[in-house]
């Protein structure tokens, strides 16, 4: 008997156990076990030593694992399970049993890898509270959406009052409101949309004068309050693009006659017809704080997502039906026709082609190919790939658009970051971060840029492609130089390779999977003894492989010569597994790009982005000959896809209810008032931080199409006397600039961020933010410097 133990305990290891999160720093002395070797023992004492070993551990695991040794400990355990208190100070004694090595590592891993990433980083709290907080955050959610929903359906849907009016000096015209005297809103908002002038604050003699009237029983008409907007010019403009909203807000006065009408006298001193368009609706008093209203809405949405209490999709979605709400509170509530249209159909189809097309493209192994390319240039080092890729990033999102880039990019990149055992998150953001650098440097980079550029009055001021992309171009340069240097400040912590190779990682979850099945056996019988015994023996030989296989990957880590040998080894597995689809691809992918740059020059192609994405994915699905469609379409993100239309809605939702429009009234007041000597400093300066922050946090595709008539007013005003090219700058610069400040700041992000868990590697809002943010300001303050030596200084104006 003795004999068998002795033989038992020589083939069973003893581990020595390592500090949480290290990699072993010597070569392991514990002894290899094949892997077809036997037990040599009988039933019975196999029986006799598991007796042995439940005697000694008899008491239960605690929560995370450890072994209490006494009924003091585990009473202190249960009042303490928070808090773990040091050894050395008479805390809780505890130790581990060697089959929960593997299983403490990687759950010590994952903890830390949260920890970091938590704005709670001191905070614990006991399973208990974390259930009733769940509990707490589904039920305060119910309750609001519940809300939301009745205030959504109290109001029908309005379709306004709207009347196509004109009037001239000879012909005013008097507008009758047939059913105010029957409403009991206080308010009376009206929209007009015509050939006005952009300031509407400003003299000229040719105006558009309106007077609401109270009109009593006996035909008398009392003047409530009168305004005059200035029109265009002396014609009136026939072509609706150029036309300007206006929207104003007039308190209706109570009155106690039920037979009182509303009316509104509209006069110009213009002598030909103009023609504009008017419509009007009631609202309640709570109106008048549409704007405050919606800032809340928007800081509880980033509430959601930035403390992932719901995915940012859902979050999104409650966003958008809480200002759908609002607007119907306010009587405003749009068809669900005027829903749909709040979409931007044409970015939802480029994002689905060019995921379509990627997910075609994968099949041929062409990334993973690519993969080993760039570590072949890069020899190994981190750092130098990172580089590349950003750099590469940057340069394409120049002259093809970002979010087709990232599209393009982030599967090569996730492919090279599992063949070098990098984090692929922490490159994916870099990346990501320094496409939309990239991209401010042309007209057709970035969104934002494409709305500045193809404004008539901009292009009308000889603001074309090219002197665009010359005085972008520059500052760019210097804000990638700046942003690099940056990177490598903010990365210098970070631990950029995997905590675990998939070898390891693999190894890990077969001794999981072990350790699971040796303590679900319940011992009865002998035979059930024997398995159990060999099962903990199995545990025990794989954790001495994987320190082993701990060790060889450390010692690798740290020599880096061998990187021709790892390259050769990888080079049969990872290689064009279908030519002729890649042909396919490969030609379907560059008509694709040529086009994109076509359909900016030419003005015969009918053809916006969005189709020429969507009638190339057909094309290749068709040449392809793709048979499991279904499988394609599983890569298609299509929780990012309900996120950009959910954001839209949202977005245009704030834009309603005067957010947007309120934040660029604000810039336009404040440069009014700074004296004419500093003027020019101070609208560069307050335009491209306005936007910069504005960017980071709303969607930059709505508040430059709010911004770009407000800085064209800006330099039309002669009392201001502001040239148009540098403002145009600023907005650029700080759109595009800002959409690094926060996750859904551009849309790159969230096309980046879908994929990438997509992938299984999912980074956080404040994982990105914490990166971003910094970026941000860091990028935009050395855009600010060149802006203000060029034309602040230099004067380098037309």
């Amino acid at each position: 008997m003795q004999d068998h133990k002795q033989e038992m305990a020589g083939t069973i290891p003893q581990l020595h156990s390592l500090p949480v999160g290290e990699k072993p720093s010597s070569p392991p002395s514990t002894p290899t076990i094949d892997e077809d070797a036997e037990l040599k023992t009988s039933a019975t004492e196999t029986t006799n030593l598991l007796e042995q070993h439940h005697e000694k551990f008899k008491n239960k695991y605690t929560e995370d694992g450890y072994i209490l040794e006494s009924k003091d400990e585990m009473d202190s355990e249960a009042l303490h399970s928070a808090y773990q208190p040091d050894t050395q100070n008479g805390g809780v004694r505890k130790q581990r049993s060697q089959s929960q090595l593997s299983l403490l590592e990687e759950e010590m891993d994952q903890y830390n890898t949260k920890r970091k990433e938590s704005p709670l980083v001191n905070f614990k709290m006991t399973e208990r509270t974390k259930n009733y907080l769940v509990l707490t955050k589904i039920a305060i959610l119910f309750a609001a959406f519940i809300t939301i929903i009745v205030f959504f359906s109290i109001n029908e849907e309005v379709e306004g009052h709207h009347d196509v009016l004109a009037v001239s000096e000879s012909l005013p015209y008097f507008y009758e409101f047939t059913d105010l005297h029957e409403s009991t809103d206080p308010i009376l908002k009206f929209n007009i949309h015509g050939p006005l002038d952009k300031e509407f604050e400003s003299n000229s003699i040719y105006n558009l004068n309106f007077t609401l009237f109270i009109s009593n029983w006996s035909g008398t008409q009392i003047p409530v309050k009168t305004m005059s907007l200035p029109l265009r010019e002396a014609e009136p403009d026939t072509n609706t693009e150029e036309w300007i909203e206006y929207t104003s807000r007039i308190d209706l006065p109570q009155v106690s006659d039920p037979n009182s009408t509303y009316g509104m006298l509209f006069e110009t001193s213009v002598p030909d017809l103009v023609t504009f368009n008017f419509d009007y609706n009631t609202q309640p008093k709570s109106s008048e704080l549409d704007v405050l209203i919606g800032l809340i809405i928007l800081v509880l949405v980033y509430v959601l997502i930035g403390f992932e209490l719901v995915h940012r999709t859902v979050a999104a979605m409650l966003g958008a039906f809480a200002v759908l709400a609002v607007m119907s509170a306010f009587n405003e509530r749009p068809t669900l026709e005027g829903v749909m249209a709040m979409i931007d159909y044409e970015t939802l189809a480029l994002l689905w082609g060019m995921m379509t097309i990627v997910g075609i493209f994968s099949e041929t192994g062409f990334f993973e190919w690519c993969a080993l390319q760039s570590y072949k240039i890069a020899k190994g080092k981190v750092w130098t790939l990172i580089t590349l890729l950003c750099v590469f990033a940057g340069v394409v999102s120049a002259f093809l658009d970002n979010v087709t880039t990232i599209l393009l990019l982030t599967p090569v990149t996730i492919s090279l970051c599992e063949v070098l055992h990098l984090d692929p998150r922490h490159v994916l953001i870099a990346e990501v971060i320094f496409s939309n650098i990239g991209g401010t440097a042309t007209a057709v980079g970035d969104p934002p840029n494409v709305i500045i550029i193809s404004n008539s009055d901009i292009q009308d001021a000889g603001i074309t492609f090219t002197k665009f992309t010359l005085h972008m171009a520059i500052g760019i340069v210097f804000c990638m130089i700046a942003g690099y240097f940056l990177l490598r400040v903010l990365y210098r912590n970070k631990k950029l390779r995997l905590q675990d190779t998939p070898e390891i990682t693999a190894l890990k979850q077969e001794i999981e999977v072990w350790r699971r099945s040796a303590v679900s056996i319940m011992v009865v019988s002998r035979e059930e003894s024997t398995v159990k015994a060999l099962l903990m023996q199995k545990v025990h030989q794989l954790e001495t492989a994987l320190h082993n296989l701990e060790y060889e990957e450390k010692e690798a880590e740290e020599n880096t010569d061998g990187w021709v040998e790892i390259f050769n080894a990888m080079k049969s597995k990872y290689q064009i597994r279908d030519k002729t689809l890649l042909i396919k691809c490969g030609c379907v992918l560059t008509v694709t790009i040529l086009m994109f740059f076509a359909s900016s020059f030419l003005k015969n192609i009918s053809l916006n982005i969005g189709w020429i994405a969507v009638i190339a994915s057909l094309v290749l699905l068709i040449i392809a000959d793709v048979e499991d469609f279904e499988s394609i379409m599983h890569r298609v993100e299509w929780a990012t896809l309900l996120f950009f239309a959910a954001l839209f809605i949202l977005m245009e939702g704030l834009t309603e209810l005067g957010l947007i429009d309120f934040i660029g009234n604000l810039v336009a007041e404040l440069i009014k008032d700074v004296d004419e000597q500093h003027r020019l400093t101070v609208a560069i300066v307050l335009i491209l931080w306005v936007s910069a922050l504005a960017s980071s946090f709303i969607d930059n595709i709505p508040f430059t199409t709010a911004m770009v008539p407000i800085i064209i007013s800006l330099s039309e005003n002669e009392e201001l006397d502001l040239p148009l090219e540098p403002l145009v700058w600023s907005l650029a610069f700080g759109a595009c600039l800002g959409g690094n400040g926060t996750l859904i700041g551009a849309s790159a992000n969230v096309v980046c961020a879908g994929l990438a868990q997509q992938h299984g590697y999912p980074f956080t809002f404040i994982a990105f933010t914490m990166v971003g943010f910094p970026m941000m300001l860091g990028t935009t303050f050395v855009a600010m410097i060149y802006l203000l030596i060029c034309h602040s200084a230099l004067e380098w104006n037309s």
